[in-house]
Parts: structure tokens; C-alpha cells; sequence
């Protein structure tokens, strides 16, 4: 029946910046389809509403604590994850960052803040995991992209960088990896209500001039992005790689 291959039951699934917005969102639904999740957030309790809620489904949660501008978190977060699943069939690189400014005001300290959270922590997990998955035979790999990594935006250069980045590293691994079957691939969220776009949201015009261009006439939620992830996360999407799913209520298509 094709409504099983998108069970994600027996899997053991890591979501990292799972302490609110899409993190936590991500990691409900991965469980919501079957799923034991290991939520990750940067402090410790950052994570506590994405376990109750998912440890209430009735899946294992454990928590993983570390911050990914630190260059050896990624490791140990994938052996925390695999002492405490005994492995990892999917993983959700989802923890991310911005900082705004003109591009001649931009810092030296924001941008290596910013390309070491987005995009060489992204690198350094999939790493990681990847030998694992490469090892066991299968899994699946999602990458949280953005618009921008299409786009330039404005005032967002490492933003920009970082996530046009991740969309390359996709598709990179995706080539090496498909022989092992691990399904590398991306979503990117058009825009989504986070905390990431408060600023934008709390400008009458600029928040005008967003929801006039989305056909869909509203900003996403991170529900929206649900159904995407458990695709891409389950056998549904086998045949799928190196794939940029854009999750934006149209807006590229205008």
C-alpha cells in the first residue's frame, strides 16, 4: 500500500535546533509517522516541549545538547545519538542562524558566526552520520535551505552564502552517496513564520510587500513544512536525490 512507504516506523531519527519553530515542528512530525527522534538545542532543556510532545505519541526522545559553532559538537552529537539509538536512519539539519547588515558594515565575527552554524556544521554532521549510514546501508539525509539559496536577499550576505552552500553540499553528497543508498536532499522554506523572520514580520511595508508577492496571499507556518520532511525522510522517496524541495506557497513561481 503507498500510504506505508511513508511510515517511518522502527526508524531512529535526529533533528537538530529542535527547541522551537521548524526544529520542533520537524521532530513532532518525524515521530508522528513512527519515529524514535533525538531532539538536538544548544542549551540543555532547550529541546523539553519537542520530547513531552513526542515521548506523549508514544516514541523514545533523548536529548542532545551542544553548540554547532563549536567545530567538534557534530561528532559528538552523532555518538550521543548512536549510544543512544544504536544508530541513525535519518537525520534533519535543521539548526541554523542569521545576522543582519549592509553588506560594507558586515563584521568578520558575524560572518564566521554565521557560515560555521548554516553551513560547516552541516558538513561536519552529515560527515559524521553519513559514515554511519554509508556503514548500515541506507538513510536519509534532509537539509534545511532557504529561498536564498537561490536568491541574494538583502543585508543577509553570510545568510545568503551559507544557505546557497548547504544547497551545493546536497547535491555534492547526494553524488557520492546515492551508491549507498543515503538519500541526501533539501527543503526550502519560502517565508515562515520563525523567529528568524520576526524582523521582516514587524515591518508593515516589508510585510505588506512579502504577502502580496506569495500566490498562496499568506506567510507559511512550520507545519507547512510536515509533509516534506516525512517524504523525504521515508521510502516514499527512495528514488529521490540531490533534490531542493522549495516549500513556499508559490512565491518562486511568480
Amino acid at each position: 500500500m503507498i500510504l506505508d512507504k511513508f511510515s517511518l516506523n522502527g526508524k531512529a531519527a535526529l533533528v537538530t535546533g529542535a527547541s522551537r519553530g521548524l526544529g520542533h515542528q520537524i521532530a513532532v512530525a518525524l515521530a508522528e509517522a513512527g519515529a524514535d527522534v533525538a531532539c538536538h538545542s544548544r542549551e540543555n532543556g532547550g529541546a523539553s516541549a519537542a520530547i513531552g510532545t513526542i515521548t506523549n505519541l508514544g516514541r523514545k526522545a533523548i536529548s542532545v545538547v551542544g553548540d554547532m559553532a563549536d567545530h567538534n559538537v557534530p561528532q559528538k552529537v552523532a555518538d550521543t545519538v548512536l549510544e543512544g539509538f544504536g544508530k541513525i536512519d535519518i537525520l534533519v539539519n535543521n539548526a541554523g542562524m542569521i545576522r543582519r547588515s549592509p553588506a560594507v558594515k558586515y563584521t568578520e565575527e558575524d560572518w564566521s558566526a554565521v557560515i560555521d552554524v548554516n553551513l560547516s556544521s552541516v558538513f561536519r554532521l552529515c560527515q559524521a552520520v553519513g559514515r554511519e549510514m554509508i556503514s548500515q546501508g541506507h538513510g536519509k539525509i534532509v537539509n534545511i535551505a532557504s529561498l536564498l539559496s537561490f536568491q541574494g536577499g538583502i543585508t543577509v550576505p553570510a545568510y545568503t552564502a551559507s544557505k546557497s552552500g548547504v544547497a551545493g553540499l546536497t547535491k555534492a553528497l547526494a553524488n557520492e552517496w546515492a551508491k549507498h543508498n543515503v538519500n541526501v536532499n533539501a527543503i526550502a522554506p519560502g517565508y515562515i513564520e520563525t523567529d528568524n523572520t520576526s524582523t521582516l514580520r514587524a515591518d508593515e511595508t516589508r510585510n505588506r510587500q512579502i504577502i502580496e508577492r506569495i500566490p498562496a496571499g499568506r506567510w507559511g507556518n512550520a507545519h507547512d513544512l510536515s509533509g516534506a520532511v516525512v517524504f523525504l525522510s521515508s521510502p516514499a522517496s527512495d528514488y529521490v536525490q540531490g533534490h531542493i524541495m522549495v516549500v513556499d506557497g508559490g512565491w518562486m513561481a511568480r
